[in-house]
């Protein structure tokens, strides 16, 4: 038989099933529209689907030509009792928006541009994009309109949820959002319930809990996948469950019912795809790129930097660490919580010294050595006080604002959160936000925001196969503080190891020595690095890693690179190539290595090498281990 034929003959029969399939369920014909990124590796399918008078929609999504979402649901619940009975009509309880609505039009935009970051992983960061806006109109609510709009970016896709003004002033609350992520049979996840949890490699099924986002996702074709959120500024926060009844389904589970005055966002939905691990964490700027630009008017006060606490908070004390800060490369010190009293007390005063501390000296005395002060306030003295206390710490000289224990989850504490960061900025206050909160890219709107905890940082002292996992998860939604613990015993990873966290993790506040104290680290010669190291990059690049084995990364600032290469508890050999450099030019690379044999306290081995573009070194890491580099071009 002629095999045109027989493919003709098979597609006449699938058309027959279908269309009777469709019309069993009183359903019309799909209608299907696609997205395509600029670099055309990236499809988004999107389809819209009538059955009787209901309308469903779907997205599915191809990376290079292979499946990273299946056929998934757009869906969005609310609970208009309110609005609806204000506007004469009966109260649906469990109100799909999508229900009885009608497409009205697709508008197209492409955007290519480029933006200056002066507090990121990259100096400048590429924001290309086509968008597909889709708009729906409810047939008995004139005016009462959706619009999904999805973006293809050659980093990933995001879409998110457009409620248009609505003509009679009124607001809808959302109650559910069931935007589905139907992930390829076989796919396995890093799972971790909580932001400075732990995780743990599952099968999409019975999971006991929600996930926290990022997710990272390794698909049975080879590819990872990461799901996350952008824009999160007025919503809850998003987890993912799994949805019953349907193991490889996930669902976003927001924390509790938002409010939406329209016109009215939902936060993006990020679908981002890759070949190798590290990519994912090289194409983060899309987080960026789904949020306002700066709205801070002059920022020539948001100074990014390296930090250690003060523990004993005495003015014997507080004079070593200046000193220590001043000799090493750091540019603060933080007063951690007590400083003011008790910092879970509704009664303490954030706008008085409670200690035998002379604070007005020492802002002045770090200010002559180029030390800025820190202060950390928790949140009951932020909601309290904080409309008092910034003006004040302004007046000080107080350089930032470390967020103690503030609340997450609802809209309420989203949109609180916000304002408090929007207030810091207007009084010249740098911020870092501790405890559950992740940033979800609003750091491009408000560059005042540092770093931020949301990780199980060092002073949990986790293993080094946990820290392996970190970069292809937790650092993919932006900067973290982990917050390094060089000389404490109970580390569990080598003070190589150690010194390569300073790279491979990102952070405009770079917190390090978390329980050092002056003393224990003043003559250590291969601190040496963390004085040189950066914390903001004008180019970054992971030269390889697998998620819980190892990783290695490179990040250059102006003409010097620094690389961190790290492993888990498995000692590992890693070529490592030099490529990244400019070819033809000579370079000073500083090696910091672990060496048991060396009695010192630390068993670091420094030694130096000339490399060029051409050079492989072969490391051999020893369990736990790892390598930090600091390069230097020698100039010909």
């Amino acid at each position: 038989m002629n095999p045109l034929k027989s493919l003709s003959c098979l597609f006449f029969l699938w058309s027959i099933i279908f269309y009777q399939s469709i019309a069993a369920e009183n359903l019309t014909p799909p209608s299907q529209y696609e997205v395509k990124s600029p670099d055309g590796a990236y499809s988004v399918g999107f389809f819209t689907l009538k059955k009787i008078d209901h309308l469903q929609l779907f997205y599915s999504i191809t990376y290079k030509g292979k499946p990273v979402v299946e056929k998934s649901a757009l869906d969005i619940v609310l609970d208009n009792h309110i609005s609806e009975l204000a506007m004469g009509i009966k109260p649906d309880p469990d109100s799909h928006f999508a229900g009885n609505m009608d497409f009205v039009v697709r508008k197209d935009t492409s955007v290519n541009t480029t933006w200056n970051n002066a507090y990121g992983e990259r100096s400048t960061v590429k924001d290309n994009y086509n968008q597909s806006s889709f708009l729906f109109q409810k047939r008995d609510k004139k005016g009462v309109q959706l619009q999904i709009e999805i973006r293809a970016y050659n980093e990933g896709i995001a879409f998110r949820y457009h409620f248009p003004m609505n003509p009679g002033g009124l607001y809808y609350q959302i109650i559910k959002e069931n935007s589905e992520f139907v992930l390829p049979s076989g796919t396995k996840a890093w799972y971790h319930r909580w932001a400075q949890g732990t995780y743990e490699l599952l099968s999409l099924e019975n999971w006991i809990d929600e996930s926290e986002r990022p997710l990272t996702c390794e698909l049975p074709d080879g590819l990872y996948v990461t799901l996350t959120e952008a824009q999160l500024v007025d919503y809850p926060r998003t987890k993912f469950k799994l949805k019953p009844g349907q193991n490889g389904t996930l669902v976003t589970s927001i924390w509790s019912p938002a409010d939406a005055i329209t016109p009215f966002d939902t936060p993006w939905r990020v679908i981002m795809a890759a070949e190798k691990p590290g990519q994912l964490l090289e194409n983060n700027d899309l987080l960026l790129n789904l949020n306002k630009p700066s709205v801070i008017p002059n920022t020539s006060w948001i100074k990014p930097g390296k930090i250690m606490r003060e523990i004993a908070q005495t003015n014997e004390n507080t004079k070593a660490s200046i000193d220590f800060a001043a000799e090493n490369g750091l540019q603060y010190i933080l007063y951690d919580w007590k400083w003011y009293g008790s910092a879970f007390d509704f009664n303490s005063d954030a706008s008085k010294v409670a200690i035998n501390l002379d604070l007005q000296k020492w802002i002045a005395y770090g200010r002559e050595r180029g030390v800025g002060i820190w202060l950390y306030v928790n949140q009951q003295a932020l909601l309290k006080q904080m409309r008092e206390i910034f003006p004040i710490y302004k007046k000080w000289g107080i350089a930032g604002v470390k967020f103690g224990f503030v609340e997450v989850g609802s809209q309420r504490w989203t949109t609180w959160l916000h304002e408090s960061i929007q207030l810091a900025a207007d009084n010249g206050l740098m911020v870092n936000i501790h405890d559950e909160f992740r940033p979800t890219g609003e750091n491009r709107t408000w560059p005042n925001i540092l770093s931020a905890e949301g990780i199980r940082g060092n002073e949990e002292f986790p293993s080094a196969t946990h820290n392996t996992i970190l970069p292809f998860t937790r650092f993919i939604a932006g900067p973290a503080d982990y917050t390094i613990c060089y000389m404490d015993k109970r580390l569990k990873t080598t003070h190589a190891h150690q010194l390569a966290l300073g790279v491979i993790y990102f952070s405009p506040l770079q917190t390090l020595y978390w329980y050092d104290k002056p003393e224990m680290v003043f003559r250590l010669a291969e601190t040496e690095f963390f004085k040189k190291l950066p914390t903001v990059w004008d180019e970054t690049k992971v030269l390889s890693g697998e998620i819980g084995k190892y990783a290695a990364v490179a990040r250059r600032s102006g003409k010097q690179w620094f690389v961190g290469v790290i492993t888990n508890n498995n000692a590992r050999k890693i070529p490592l190539s030099f490529e990244f450099l400019t070819e033809g030019k000579k370079y000073r690379a500083h090696l910091y290595s672990d060496d048991p044999k060396l009695k010192t306290s630390t068993q670091v081995n420094i030694e130096i090498k000339e490399v060029t573009s051409k050079s492989i070194i072969q490391t051999e890491l020893i369990p736990s281990g790892g390598l930090a580099i600091w390069i230097e071009s020698i100039e010909q």
